[in-house]
């Protein structure tokens, strides 16, 4: 059975859409089959795979699967790289909790289908949004463990707490095997002090796992998602691909 691993943070711009992306192209490089799940309206996971988000199918979409106007099987893309298929998004997500209201059991509607797919993956990777609602609840009641990306910078410690305090709830009253996989560090820079400052503030306050990968600050990774690669394709030799594969050996020697 694959492992289901949710990528959130409350706080936008921590790398956690670029973590999904590069984590998952470092898990297919090393011959892992891996899902993608696009929870973002923003879509970037999509456009980030070479995918156009303002121009998909009909029924194509995590937007349709949560309305049930189509099953999972209809709106995965399959092998849109070698072992990777995604399911994508564009903004026509954000109308769905609005279209859900009153719906029973709408927290379980992405667990429902994947439970059908599982299977057939050895790993499923969820980018949630930035934010709680239906899409990051929907996302957690299907993941095993989650894993939290949070950027070197102040407030790192802020938006992390309140996410603990969300994967608590939610194993708590809807998901009881969900578990914290790790925090990992985006956009570490050794040269300041601020990035080891956070660095050490975060193993010091922190009970859970951190992982010992830390993703740097890397032009090389910065451009990949314009050109709608992951950074093992862009850039494969560069810092950011050699971090994700570490972080990748992590993430399946977890499994183990």
């Amino acid at each position: 059975m694959g492992k289901v691993i949710a990528l959130a943070n409350q706080k936008g711009g921590v790398g956690k859409t670029t973590t999904a992306i590069n984590l998952s192209a470092a898990l297919a490089e090393k011959g892992k089959k891996v899902l993608v799940i696009d929870t973002d309206p923003q879509g970037n996971t999509t456009s980030g795979f070479g995918i156009d988000k303002n121009n998909l199918p009909d029924n194509s979409t995590i937007y349709e699967l949560m309305l049930k106007d189509c099953s999972i099987f209809d709106c995965i893309r399959k092998e849109i790289l070698p072992n990777i298929s995604l399911m994508p998004s564009n903004v026509n997500l954000a109308a769905v909790e609005i279209e859900l209201i009153g719906e029973e059991r709408k927290e379980f509607i992405l667990r429902n289908e994947v439970d059908f797919i599982r299977d057939d993956y050895d790993f499923v990777i969820i980018d949630c949004p930035p934010s709680l609602n239906l899409l990051t609840i929907n996302a957690m009641t299907t993941a095993d463990s989650v894993i939290v990306p949070i950027q070197c910078e102040f407030y790192a410690l802020e938006g992390l707490s309140q996410l603990i305090h969300t994967v608590n709830l939610i194993k708590e009253r809807l998901n009881p095997d969900l578990a914290l996989e790790g925090v990992v560090f985006t956009m570490y820079d050794s040269r300041t002090n601020l990035s080891n400052q956070v660095v050490e503030n975060v193993k010091n306050n922190l009970e859970e796992k951190i992982f010992e990968t830390m993703i740097p600050r890397n032009i090389r990774l910065a451009e990949a998602p314009s050109f709608g690669q992951p950074i093992t394709l862009y850039d494969s030799r560069s810092t950011g691909a050699e971090s994700y594969r570490k972080l990748a050996d992590e993430v399946i020697a977890a499994v183990k």
